[in-house]
């Protein structure tokens, strides 16, 4: 009788599987770490706990119960416009006058109140002004055609010049204890900005994974044509998610009030459109839509806020944290652009 021949070992077949296998399990241990967290995210979270770790060789103030709930707070603002800016974003599109909304929300909830005592009629003051102006860039982007960096930078100008109008330029006192309390009211123990900005971010994340118009969003963003041939009406999906963008400007513009007390025409919310644009991008938001999640963008909301605290701590002077904010906007972008040389995208976005 003959004997077969042993199987051949080929240059990329170890020649013990079980010596492999370990191998395999690590390989696949990681893997699933990674499918389940996300790439970008585990880096964010690797990239937060040495900050936190470097801060806390330098101060032992930085783990202090009080100082977590005053980051917590501290981000809120930029977390609520981040959150809905990453929607904005992911469909194709950008808003860069988050700010001024939030400032124009800010006064007319302050001067709603200031006029009727009423925390309901504030709040609702501050929504309406904020869907209007959400409403008017997506007319604007999708009636007249303006590309939406154009659009919402003239709108920025325009909504925080009307916000000056209303209150010729100064700040308007809100004395009414029950609207206040939005701001400092502790339920369950956590500062209300918090409870919010976690209610919202939960709500826009869950509208995204798993509804049909979070889908659509991606979609839209991820291929306009593509979306439109398959039956998917872009311009009102797009008027919808300015309209959204508007809304969560407002909340962050409510929240302002309450914690400062007053309406506030641009203290607290000028600069809020390029905070909001560097966390959505730092957390994986493709510039040219399609990308993103909100898990991301709130890990990158607190990288954010976690340096400029730990910077304050360690007697860093404030413009320095501007430079770091800048520099980390430049190096979201780069890391978005590699990305998307390495598997053959092209930038830019399409309308369709």
């Amino acid at each position: 009788m003959t004997e077969s021949p042993p199987p051949m070992i080929t240059a990329d077949q170890p020649a013990n599987a079980a010596d492999a296998a370990p191998r395999r399990s690590s390989r696949s241990a990681l893997a699933t770490v990674a499918d389940r967290i996300g790439l970008q995210n585990l880096s964010l979270l690797i990239a937060l706990i040495v900050l936190v770790v470097g801060i806390v060789s330098q101060t032992d103030k930085f783990l202090l119960t009080a100082n977590l709930l005053n980051i917590g707070v501290a981000v809120s603002l930029v977390g609520l416009v981040a959150v809905v800016q990453t929607v904005v974003i992911v469909s194709g599109g950008l808003d860069i006058s988050v700010g001024s909304i939030a400032g124009l929300a800010s006064v007319s909830a302050a001067l709603a109140v200031q006029a009727t005592g009423s925390t309901g009629l504030g709040i609702a003051a501050a929504l309406a002004a904020g869907i209007a102006c959400g409403v008017v860039n997506g007319l604007i982007i999708t009636v007249l055609r303006v590309n939406p960096v154009i659009a919402t930078l003239a709108t920025l100008s325009a909504f925080r010049g009307v916000a000056f109008l209303f209150t010729n330029g100064s700040a308007v006192g809100v004395l009414d204890s029950t609207f206040n309390a939005i701001g400092s009211a502790r339920p369950l123990g956590l500062p209300f900005p918090i409870i919010v900005l976690v209610v919202v971010a939960f709500v826009v994340h869950v509208m995204l994974r798993d509804t049909v118009a979070g889908r659509n969003i991606y979609a839209i963003g991820g291929n306009p044509v593509a979306a439109r041939l398959s039956g998917v009406n872009l311009n009102r999906y797009r008027l919808a998610v300015y309209t959204l963008s508007g809304v969560g400007a407002a909340i962050a513009g409510i929240v302002l009030t309450a914690r400062t007390h007053s309406g506030q025409p641009a203290s607290g919310s000028q600069g809020l459109e390029l905070e909001a644009v560097t966390a959505a991008l730092l957390g994986g938001c493709a510039l040219n839509g399609g990308k993103g999640t909100i898990i991301g963008t709130v890990l990158a909301v607190i990288l954010l806020g976690t340096l400029t605290n730990g910077m304050i701590l360690l007697g860093i002077q404030s413009f320095y944290q501007l430079v770091a904010k800048g520099a980390l906007l430049i190096l979201a972008v780069a890391i978005q652009q590699y990305r998307l040389s390495r598997t053959g995208v092209q930038t830019g976005t399409a309308w369709a």
